[in-house]
């Protein structure tokens, strides 16, 4: 039992390998360099399409949330006939 604990006990120690091989390759500059040009775009749009799409939908829902939200507080303060 003693060895099955200590087995249980090597195996995170083996998973982390601090030497291991660059995956991927750093695309940290070429983000900042995208981020910090002046090009009269907000910077949660500067990040492409997908940005652009994400914010629609985000600010969508929050406008249809909002009106149902209000909605509701109307048809709650009405009296029930």
């Amino acid at each position: 039992m003693l060895r099955s604990v200590l087995a249980l006990r090597q195996i995170p120690q083996r998973t982390f390998i601090t030497g291991s091989p660059r995956l991927f390759k750093n695309r940290v500059p070429e983000k900042q360099k995208l981020f910090q040009e002046d090009n009269g775009l907000p910077v949660y749009l500067k990040g492409g399409v997908g940005d652009a799409i994400l914010y629609r939908v985000t600010m969508g829902l929050t406008v249809v949330g909002t009106g149902y939200a209000l909605y509701e507080l109307f048809m709650a303060s009405m009296p029930k006939k």
